[in-house]
């Protein structure tokens, strides 16, 4: 009698935490979340390099979880990266819960799975003025990499993957309105004079294209996401080169223009509620509940104050 061969697969996931992992990483390239699929194969990589073997759902428990931590630590991994495999780990076990494969025995409870305050990455606003300022030969790679910068802090410090996957059909009227790709919330922003300047500059560029700037230029969505991860890597050189240019003494990243949009907004009292995306807060959970309940207008409000200066 020949075996059903999905019936075989079901009861192996029901015992394997690493084929419910592959499933849940399956599931996830199937929805296109590209940039969370690596972050599951990270965590995939290391917990299987660390278990030598795979391991029952049933088998993951406290001890498991403290082994794995140490394992981690001796290796000289940083507890945020320590926290970040961790929670993937644990957010895979709660939907194996969920789905009735095994009982909950909160085996993550006793490792750490917070998050450690970094150092601050923000630059005054005197950097800004002098960035937009600088005297760079037009259609230049630096000059681009100015720009976007620039257009990013404008932008209430939008993230570098909101800005490469930002496009045309997102602006409308006097508004761009787009969905955070980390998070899948919904962002309406008001469009001022010296984001559209940015905007118009490029667009002899992307004439054919669905995209306001000229990072993605495949429909497929993997040559697509892969074109954004090589050209983040070649925009933060560039803006090395640009702090260097500046003798900065610390070099400018993608982060820092979202670090800036949010020091400069509490500098200006800016409330705090106010302050969007994260932006001087522990966890994304907090700045999305502060979000949700503010009306768009007095953020808008509070970004043009801020661009004042600069338009």
């Amino acid at each position: 009698m020949l075996l059903n061969m999905t019936t075989v697969k079901k009861k192996n996931v029901r015992r394997s935490f690493i084929l419910f992992l592959d499933e849940q990483i399956s599931r996830l390239k199937e929805e296109n979340r590209l940039g969370t699929v690596k972050t599951y194969s990270c965590a995939r990589k290391s917990f299987v390099n660390f278990a030598g073997k795979d391991i029952k759902l049933s088998a993951i428990n406290r001890d498991l979880a403290m082994d794995y931590e140490s394992w981690l630590k001796k290796r000289g991994v940083s507890r945020n990266t320590i926290s970040f495999y961790m929670r993937i780990l644990r957010s895979v076990y709660n939907k194996a819960v969920d789905s009735g494969l095994v009982k909950q025995c909160y085996p993550f409870v006793k490792v750490y799975t917070g998050v450690d305050r970094t150092s601050k990455r923000a630059v005054g606003e005197d950097i800004i003025m002098r960035l937009k300022s600088m005297d760079l030969e037009p259609n230049t790679p630096l000059s681009y990499a100015r720009d976007l910068f620039v257009f990013s802090f404008y932008m209430r410090g939008m993230a570098f993957v909101d800005i490469a996957y930002l496009k045309k059909s997102d602006k409308r009227d006097n508004n761009i309105q787009y969905v955070r790709r980390k998070t899948g919330q919904m962002m309406t922003l008001r469009l001022e004079p010296c984001m559209l300047e940015i905007i118009d500059k490029y667009a002899p560029l992307t004439k054919d294209s669905e995209y306001i700037f000229p990072i993605i230029t495949s429909a497929n969505d993997s040559i697509a996401y892969n074109q954004y991860k090589n050209v983040l890597s070649y925009y933060n050189k560039l803006l090395k080169q640009l702090s260097d240019l500046l003798d900065l003494p610390c070099p400018l990243t993608s982060y820092v223009s979202r670090h800036t949009w949010a020091t400069t907004a509490r500098n200006r009292n800016i409330p705090i509620s106010i302050i969007s995306a994260g932006m001087g807060h522990t966890s994304e959970l907090t700045t999305r509940i502060y979000l949700d309940s503010l009306d768009a207008s007095a953020i808008d409000e509070a970004n043009h104050a801020i661009l004042q200066r600069f338009i």
